[in-house]
């Protein structure tokens, strides 16, 4: 329906806590998949622009999809945390709901229209870039990388394939598209770029994508040509977000998206859905909160290992932030981290936290409002703050804790973190996870009732003590 407008893109020189047994260990414990590879183990050709077909491809997890498209995004959230995730063949339709690409709301009539939309204003942004950047349309190698020059071939290839679909469209398609790209030129005409910033962020993406899970199958073969769509999901959200602009991790981020959606248009939107809630913690601050938050539930849990790794400003923690900013993806293996990526975006746990929040916001203005003259002062329950992922960290530290004391110095730090990437077992680690905070929920609400009760109990004898000093 929309073709690309790039050219050759290279020069030569250039997340009631469920019971743990419907808990993400459920129906698929021990599954194994690659998406990259079909039943016939050839491997996928270059993305194209859009996938049509999710337009009309229906979900069939249980009461998850009505009749006519529309999802209910509780229940499929509550599926992927209870279920452990969902079979690969569903993995794709359902990321473009979880993440927001398609509305949960919309229907199959709807959707058509939509991904129309969203193509065109890709196109238009991406063709701004492109325009105002020309050289930088271009990956520049310095032509020692054969697999790269190889991967421009393929993409090139595409390109040609994208261009062909344009042509033979209907003169009321082209209408409809040209109407929706005047649009599209209008939203985006002002927009201003800091060219000089928007530089630097495509010398770093330069740099990654290269480098980029070039030893999965989805980027091997004419999958190499990947890489170059990979790069302009990522110069183009850089471009129409100079807040965030582009930060290392960001291509692994979005490698995952290009990998289970298998479409450019569709990539770059749910990635940029993901990246409205998560871009500051590819910031300075987000870095630092998310460690902050990882040292507190650690020390409730277990105050010696705390104590060991804490230094003053928190360095020796630097690794988990990695963990947790591309959701542990290479602590296990590729399949299993995909697997654990939808359980920990699925939000189940902490949309559970959210209405006992809610509840607990209700009880206290109750209590203000009451005919008491001294209300009860705030007591600290569950910290909603420590989320699931949090707890997966915890995890892993705590089954390593003797490891981990016994490392006497960053670099130790990192060679034993290391020594973990891709041999985590999954499932294991999951269960583990899902009583270490169903254990945490309990202990933190019974000291908060307990507490509660000493309160009331301590109000309740001095009035006493007053009443019999009246009478005395």
């Amino acid at each position: 329906m929309i073709a690309s407008c790039d050219t050759s893109h290279v020069e030569g020189n250039c997340k009631k806590l469920p019971d743990s047994t419907n808990g993400p260990v459920g129906k698929f414990k021990g599954m194994k998949c690659s998406l990259s590879v079909g039943s016939n183990g050839i491997c996928r050709s270059v993305a194209p622009v859009i996938s049509p077909a999710s337009t009309c491809a229906r979900i069939t997890l249980p009461g998850v999809m009505d009749a006519e498209g529309r999802v209910d995004e509780s229940r499929l959230r509550t599926h992927i945390f209870k279920n452990g995730g969902v079979s690969p063949d569903e993995r794709g339709q359902v990321w473009r709901f979880l993440f927001s690409m398609y509305p949960c709301s919309s229907t199959a009539l709807e959707r058509p229209l939509l991904l129309e939309q969203m193509a065109v204003r890709y196109q238009v942004m991406k063709r701004k870039w492109q325009q105002l950047l020309p050289g930088a349309v271009r990956l520049r190698l310095n032509g020692t990388d054969a697999e790269l020059l190889t991967a421009v071939k393929f993409f090139d290839q595409r390109q040609d394939r994208e261009l062909n679909k344009q042509q033979i469209q209907s003169d009321e398609t082209q209408e409809r598209l040209s109407f929706l790209q005047l649009q599209a030129q209008v939203l985006f005409e002002r927009v201003t770029f800091d060219l000089e910033e928007l530089q630097e962020a495509i010398r770093i993406i330069d740099k990654d994508v290269p480098r980029t899970d070039r030893d999965l199958p989805y980027y091997r073969n004419e999958g190499l040509g990947n890489l170059l769509v990979l790069r302009d999901i990522l110069i183009t959200y850089a471009a129409f977000h100079p807040e965030v602009s582009y930060a290392q991790g960001m291509n692994d981020l979005c490698s995952r998206f290009l990998e289970v959606l298998d479409s450019e248009v569709d990539t770059y939107w749910s990635f940029s859905c993901y990246m409205e809630k998560f871009s500051k913690d590819f910031r300075a601050d987000g870095l630092y909160r998310k460690m902050e938050l990882e040292a507190a539930l650690l020390k409730e849990l277990d105050p010696q290992l705390h104590s060991h790794l804490v230094t003053d400003n928190m360095e020796r923690l630097t690794f988990c932030h990695r963990w947790l900013l591309l959701g542990f993806q290479r602590e296990f293996e590729h399949s299993d981290a995909l697997r654990l990526f939808e359980i920990l975006s699925c939000d189940h746990l902490e949309l559970i936290s959210q209405q006992v929040d809610c509840v607990r916001y209700q009880e206290r203005l109750a209590r203000k409002h009451s005919l008491e003259e001294e209300p009860v002062a705030d007591l600290h329950a569950v910290n909603t703050d420590f989320t699931f992922e949090l707890f997966m960290c915890a995890t892993i530290l705590l089954e390593n804790r003797e490891a981990l004391l016994s490392c006497k110095n960053e670099v130790q730090l990192i060679q034993f973190t290391s020594s973990l990437q891709g041999k985590l077992d999954l499932n294991a680690t999951l269960k583990k996870a899902e009583e270490l905070m169903r254990n945490y929920c309990k202990s933190s609400s019974w000291d908060y009732l307990s507490g509660l009760y000493r309160m009331r109990k301590s109000k309740e004898d001095h009035f006493f003590f007053h009443l019999r000093n009246l009478f005395s």
